[in-house]
Formats: C-alpha cells, structure tokens, sequence
C-alpha cells in the first residue's frame, strides 16, 4: 500500500486515444450526426463543424453538439443519438481494442495500490459496451460519464467525483492523463498533481502546449513508471 503523504493514490484515465483505441470511429460518428441535423458533409458548415469537434475532443458529446446546434436541445439530442448509434455500430463491425499496453499499465498502477478510474465523454451505455468488450469491468476501480458527475469535460466534475467515491484524501493524490486539451484543462481545474498528456490520440503537443499540464507521455504504458518517480521524490 501507498504510504507517502504525497504519493498518487487516484489515477483518472481517458478512455478513446488513451486507453482505448478508436480506429477513427469517433470522428467517423460526428460526420453521421451532422448529417443527420442538416449539416451535410461537403458543405463548409460540416467542414466547420467538423473542425470545433476535433478541437473539443474529449468533452462531452451532447455539449459538443448543443454548441454545434446553437443550443436547440433537440436537434443535439438528435444528432447525439445519431452520434452514439454509429460508435455502437463501429464496436460491433470492428470490435473494440486497448491502446497498446493499456491494460498491463492499469494492472501496474492498481498492484502499486493506486485507484484507476476510467472517464469519458461517451454516454453510460456506450461507454459500459467499451468495457465489455474489453472485459474491464473488474480491471478498474471505477468508470465514469459527464451523467455521473454534473458536467463534462473541460469541467473537473468527473475527476472530482472520482476523489469522492474513491475516499481519496486531497487533490494532491490525484494524477489524470488524457489525449486532450479537454483533459488537460479538467485535470488542472481539480488541481491535480498530475495533469498528463499523451501523444496517442487527437490532440499533438501543439496543442497540448496551449494548456496548462505537468507531463507529455509517448503512451499511457509511461505512467506507472513516472508516477513510482514522483513518489520517490
């Protein structure tokens, strides 16, 4: 067990471009969704709208997308519906994968006797079918949803709720790694001692470096091993 007062008890992941390889199917289900609210693809409308969902990746769907209808609730509860039906579709005609490595990263930092909690911006169901094809229900401590917790991404409501249903004692115990500015940012408004970002998913250190964070990893298999550094600090 973790003994040092500074050492990282909770660890909050990323799943899509962190720990979960999409194959391109997110972006593939924000064209379908578009497509289906009247934004169709080959109009300069879609090419935008494409555009704020590469740059927002990370938050939460349905924000992304009342961003996208100017706040008409129902055409972005539409296009979410669209957005979710060809994700579920992707993971049923390509199956679903890790990241390389991802799974023995997790089994590193939870036999180190860290918390691993999983956040998306994918709804429950969605991201439960992730899991089940994973078979990652048993390998994390926790999964969690913007539903979950009040608010998506770049808002720390996830992470923070992650604290609070794992009994961590500060912020100060917290690391959380994402392939997003979007994670970036909620991992520094909790006040993470970690904010990590990793290169294998939507966002490049370009962007990574218009945030604040605390490290650029090649993978999240280069977690464990920073975080056992920090401990022995």
């Amino acid at each position: 067990m973790l003994t040092s007062r500074s050492s990282v008890q909770l660890v909050c992941l990323d799943m899509a471009g962190t720990t979960v390889e999409d194959g391109g199917a997110v972006l593939a289900a924000f064209h379908r969704a578009l497509d289906a609210v009247g934004i169709p693809t080959g109009t300069a409308d879609h090419t935008t709208a494409v555009a704020y969902a590469v740059e927002t990746m990370g938050r939460s769907k349905i924000e992304v997308f009342r961003a996208l209808t100017g706040g008409d609730e129902a055409r972005a509860a539409l296009a979410n519906r669209a957005f979710e039906a060809s994700y579920e579709e992707a993971l049923d005609t390509q199956g679903v994968r890790e990241i390389p490595g991802a799974a023995d990263a997790i089994e590193l930092l939870r036999s180190a006797g860290r918390h691993v909690v999983l956040t998306t911006g994918f709804s429950p169901a969605t991201r439960d079918r992730i899991l089940h094809g994973l078979g990652w229900h048993d390998l994390v401590t926790l999964a969690l949803s913007p539903a979950d917790a009040g608010r998506g991404r770049p808002h720390p409501d996830m992470l923070l709720t992650a604290l609070l249903r794992t009994g961590t004692e500060s912020v100060h115990h917290l690391a959380a790694a994402g392939d997003t500015t979007s994670d970036l940012l909620a991992a520094h408004r909790a006040g993470a001692r970690v904010a990590a970002a990793v290169r294998t998913g939507s966002h490049s250190d370009t962007d990574f470096a218009t945030v604040p964070h605390t490290h650029v990893l090649d993978s999240v298999t280069d977690l464990p091993s920073l975080l056992d550094t920090l401990d022995a600090l």
